[in-house]
């Protein structure tokens, strides 16, 4: 994932979660804000009762690694927050789930092998 399709500011965070739905499922909570800028960003929050620093940045690199998996529509923000349930799936189903929860949300791509 670029550093300019990151959420870092606590403001950001704060904004999105405050003002769209939520979408939870066992290892997610999901909010997704549309904009009408030319990119998307993603915003990811672990928090610190899921494990010291080492595991909440392993956390972290899987996300980004299923998130670079696929390609995204513009004009989006998400924001992601891991909960415990996580830490006790397998990287396929997290990786599964969240698929399904972006799905939903209609922000893939759409390739040309689908049209």
């Amino acid at each position: 994932m670029k550093k300019i399709n990151i959420i870092k500011k606590n403001q950001e965070f704060a904004r999105i979660i405050k003002n769209n739905n939520s979408f939870k499922n066992s290892s997610y909570i999901i909010y997704i804000e549309r904009n009408n800028e030319k990119l998307h960003h993603f915003g990811i929050s672990v928090s610190k009762k899921l494990g010291n620093a080492v595991t909440r940045n392993k956390i972290k690199r899987q996300i980004k690694s299923i998130i670079d998996k696929k390609g995204y529509k513009n004009n989006f923000n998400c924001i992601i927050i891991v909960r415990k349930n996580f830490l006790n799936n397998s990287f396929t189903l997290n990786e599964k789930l969240l698929f399904e929860v972006f799905e939903k949300y209609k922000i893939f791509k759409e390739e040309e092998n689908e049209k």
